[in-house]
């Protein structure tokens, strides 16, 4: 094994060990969480090395390096997430190997996206209401990292619902770094939570929240993400991006 190979393997060791200990502590079964590692400024040949250590889910926020990374791993049985803001201008490219967009945000992205799946002729695609955590209870316009006010996903959620070649499967957020849930993940979470029970209510299918990074992956299974996001934890200290 490879440096490279042996310092993942002991990140992603310790990440499932924290996993594992989130799910005993919040009475849940560890079948219930998905481990994403996000691979986001890493190599394919790290993408590679995860795959031969059991990982099945990865995710990417930026469309051209995804495309290139799973067209360099279309050889593995591997699912794909989107996760990053997604213009419309980069969907079709997207739908080409994405088999989860997790940032829906918008009418006109869910549009463009049932567009792109018919011209593709692919299987139904994936689709998860962003949930803009820190808009929750301000006033309308508030800025943020994107995604539906909370009073917004039943609307949206209806429209992926209704869009030809999209399928709902839940919901999405990141811990805000502002507005009233700013620096309160576990608070945060739980108002996710809310929205996901409603929107099954409503969808019963519905049932996937994303939610949970490196930092805050306990808080967000403790109050019932079905998937985690992770990527530095696993990784390591991200390049500098700038």
């Amino acid at each position: 094994m490879t440096d490279r190979a042996g310092a993942i393997a002991e990140r992603l060791a310790r990440v499932e060990e924290r996993i594992d200990g989130a799910c005993s502590a919040a009475g849940r079964s560890r079948g219930d969480v998905t481990l994403i590692v996000v691979t986001k400024t890493y190599p394919a040949s790290d993408v590679r090395l995860l795959a031969g250590l059991g990982v099945r889910h990865v995710a990417e926020n930026r469309d051209q390096e995804a495309a290139d990374k799973a067209a360099a791993c279309a050889d593995l049985s591997l699912n794909w997430h989107f996760v990053g803001q997604l213009q419309t201008n980069k969907v079709r490219s997207v739908v080409r190997y994405a088999d989860r967009v997790h940032s829906v945000d918008r009418p006109k992205l869910v549009a463009a996206l049932s567009a792109a799946v018919a011209r593709e002729g692919r299987e139904p695609l994936g689709c998860l209401v962003q949930v803009a955590l820190e808009r929750d209870g301000a006033a309308a316009g508030a800025a943020g990292r994107g995604g539906a006010a909370p009073e917004g996903v039943p609307e949206l959620a209806r429209a992926i619902a209704e869009a030809p070649g999209l399928r709902l499967d839940g919901v999405m957020a990141v811990a805000p770094l502002a507005g009233k849930y700013a620096g309160r993940p576990r608070e945060a979470f739980g108002r996710l939570a809310d929205v996901a029970r409603s929107l099954r209510a409503a969808h019963p299918a519905a049932t996937m929240v994303s939610a949970g990074m490196s930092a805050d992956l306990e808080e967000a299974i403790e109050a019932g993400a079905t998937h985690v996001r992770v990527g530095s934890a696993v990784l390591g200290v991200r390049p500098d991006l700038r």
